[in-house]
């Protein structure tokens, strides 16, 4: 295949026909993204690395079902998405670490946090992690919300899908989507919010 950039469903196409480059493709283009979704969803790197596996082992199994409803990229997240919620709630909810944080390494974070919450004018929860060290306090809060939450808020501000796109993964209405996530971002407002004070 000398195209880089062929489209997702020539590709499935392909993968229907057997042809194993074509899955490869797929597997190469999507893995690191499902890798990410999932390791901020179950906070565990060996974990995420296997239901990764498990996702795209899945995904080779059923292209032969895979109808084009939705794209293979919204699809393979449904599978990703499923797996770890199935996986999180076989494990049960493990203990996250602590968000309380020395304020010497993270006393800059908490100011901006501040700042942040104390402006209704900004921009998203997840769009404030773009530094070092408030992505891994925001990591942290994001572990205290359930699984629901989480994954809602990963998927629209972290891997940054359209609210169709997560009705498609979560095979649910645009209107749950939207009350979802504003209860999620709400309920991290209120984690950061806990830990400011």
């Amino acid at each position: 295949m000398s195209n880089i950039n062929i489209d997702d469903t020539v590709l499935v196409e392909r993968c229907r026909g057997g042809d194993t480059e074509a899955m490869e493709r797929l597997i190469i283009k999507y893995q690191d993204r499902i890798y990410n979704v999932i390791l901020k969803m179950c906070q565990n790197e060996d974990d995420a690395a296997e239901l990764t596996q498990d996702t795209f082992v899945k995904v080779i199994e059923k292209i032969g079902s895979f109808e084009g409803r939705s794209g293979f990229y919204t699809w393979a997240f449904r599978i990703a998405v499923n797996l770890t919620l199935n996986f999180c709630s076989r494990r049960g909810r493990l203990g996250f670490e602590s968000l309380e944080v020395d304020t010497g390494e993270y006393q800059q974070a908490r100011l901006q946090l501040r700042a942040y919450l104390a402006d209704n004018g900004s921009p998203d929860p997840a769009a404030i992690a773009e530094k070092k060290e408030l992505c891994r306090l925001m990591e942290r809060a994001l572990g205290r919300l359930d699984e629901a939450q989480r994954v809602i808020l990963i998927l629209r501000d972290v891997e940054g899908m359209s609210y169709e796109q997560i009705a498609g993964v979560l095979n649910t209405e645009l209107g749950t989507v939207k009350s979802r996530l504003s209860r999620a971002r709400s309920s991290l407002r209120e984690i950061l919010e806990a830990v400011l004070s």
